[in-house]
């Protein structure tokens, strides 16, 4: 893996420094400086304590990141949306959970992506997910195809480059055309279903009504938090629960919930460029609208 900056301004930095302003942890200056990859000024291998001049072009090589047994191959088929480098977005179908857990090993979304990553002949094939999903709802997954990717998505204003946004089908009449739900969630133990309560965590929800429905309607939600079950908790709660959203209390109009996460806006923190993904909604919830 290469990454490549250049010094912008008109004075002399601390490399150290430099990479520190670029996203480079502590953890991984520490794995620099036992060798565990190299740092180029202009080409010319260095080490941290060298200065980098005004217009000098820096590149950190780091080696390939070793193979996790653990997560299995699937060669089932994945949805591309977008690759790069660093990069790579998919559109998940619903049903198809996000992640290994005890009852699936095997096929998950991360266990696709490995297998595209291994016939693509990728340098890294370990899939590091971003923006999962819950099983039943389909639409963009953003993930890193490396930790230095995925490390300036986890710090502390990362996560600020992301802009979630979902449709969803909702019982009930809505009355705003727009709201915010500022509720904390939390769970009971040994439950999976999520409940607002004063000692849960901050949650923030951010709707507008699109269409209308006999007794429902369509919604466009931006997440401001991400806390597991967000939407289908906060909705439940406000007594809109999502339709075929059976967890919590919603009419089996459709098999699954009907919650789509049709647009992903990506500032990517390595480049700064700015990527809008659309995935138009599926045929399932399309279908019922119609």
């Amino acid at each position: 893996m290469k990454f490549v900056w250049q010094n912008d301004s008109e004075q002399t930095l601390n490399l150290k420094n430099f990479l520190k302003q670029h996203g480079v942890s502590g953890r991984l200056l520490s794995k620099l400086r036992n060798g565990q990859g190299a740092l180029l000024l202009d080409d010319q291998k260095v080490t941290l304590n060298a200065k980098v001049l005004a217009r000098q072009k820096v590149t950190l090589q780091l080696p390939a990141e070793p193979d996790k047994p653990e997560v299995l191959v699937s060669h089932e088929p994945v949805k591309i949306v977008y690759e790069d480098q660093n990069w790579l977005v998919v559109d998940k179908p619903a049903g198809l959970t996000s992640v290994p857990g005890p009852s699936n090993q095997a096929d998950t979304l991360v266990n696709r992506v490995k297998g595209y990553l291994l016939r693509q002949k990728a340098e890294n094939i370990n899939p590091h997910i971003i923006t999962r999903l819950d099983r039943y709802t389909s639409g963009l997954v953003l993930f890193a195809k490396n930790t230095f990717a995925q490390s300036l998505i986890n710090q502390k204003d990362g996560w600020q480059c992301l802009d979630k946004r979902y449709l969803a089908l909702v019982s009930g009449q809505i009355k705003q055309t727009h709201g915010i739900i500022e509720l904390p969630l939390g769970k009971k133990e040994g439950e999976i279903k999520r409940q607002v309560m004063r000692a849960g965590q901050d949650a923030k929800t951010e709707y507008w009504c699109k269409q209308h429905l006999k007794d429902g309607a369509l919604l466009e939600i931006k997440l401001h938090t991400g806390r597991t079950h967000q939407i289908r908790a906060h909705f439940s709660h406000l007594g809109h629960p999502l339709l075929g959203d059976e967890l919590y209390g919603g009419s089996l109009m459709l098999k699954r919930q009907a919650l789509h996460a049709y647009q992903l806006t990506f500032k990517d923190p390595l480049t700064g460029q700015k990527h809008v993904f659309i995935s138009p909604l599926p045929d399932d919830m399309q279908l019922f609208l119609q």
